[in-house]
């Protein structure tokens, strides 16, 4: 069930990602950010992130030490967290501020999935008990 919400999520930020207004587009096309460009691109760069970020959560639970794996979650989730207020403070300001109200909702939405595929996966480990296993 979580991943059919990852799925939605995923699907909605590459809407909006693929769908800025003509400020937004001229920036997409002189900053040369093509993975922006189309629907179908934007799909399967957000999908690309969200999967590495998954695959590497679900990873870092099965082959690591409770302590271990919890230790790198947190480290994952602290430069999540980092890239969200990076985000945040460069679209607040500038001609990013420009690009349209969807565009920059998906742009924030990205690192956002990233902070909750992270802390999912830290709740997971101490969910199941494995913070006590070696």
């Amino acid at each position: 069930m979580k991943y059919l919400l990852y799925i939605v999520l995923a699907v909605t930020d590459a809407w909006l990602l693929s769908h800025p207004n003509l400020i937004g587009r001229a920036g997409i096309w002189f900053y040369k950010y093509h993975y922006f460009s189309s629907f179908p691109t934007a799909l399967l760069t957000v999908s690309g992130i969200v999967g590495a970020g998954l695959g590497l959560s679900m990873l870092l639970q099965k082959l690591l030490p409770g302590r271990l794996a919890v230790l790198l979650h947190t480290l994952l989730l602290a430069v999540a967290i980092g890239l969200f207020f990076y985000v945040f403070l460069q679209f607040s300001s500038g001609s990013y501020r420009l690009t349209g109200q969807g565009f920059r909702w998906g742009v924030h939405l990205l690192p956002a999935l990233l902070v909750l595929i992270f802390l999912q996966g830290i709740y997971e480990i101490f969910r199941t008990g494995q913070l006590n296993q070696r």
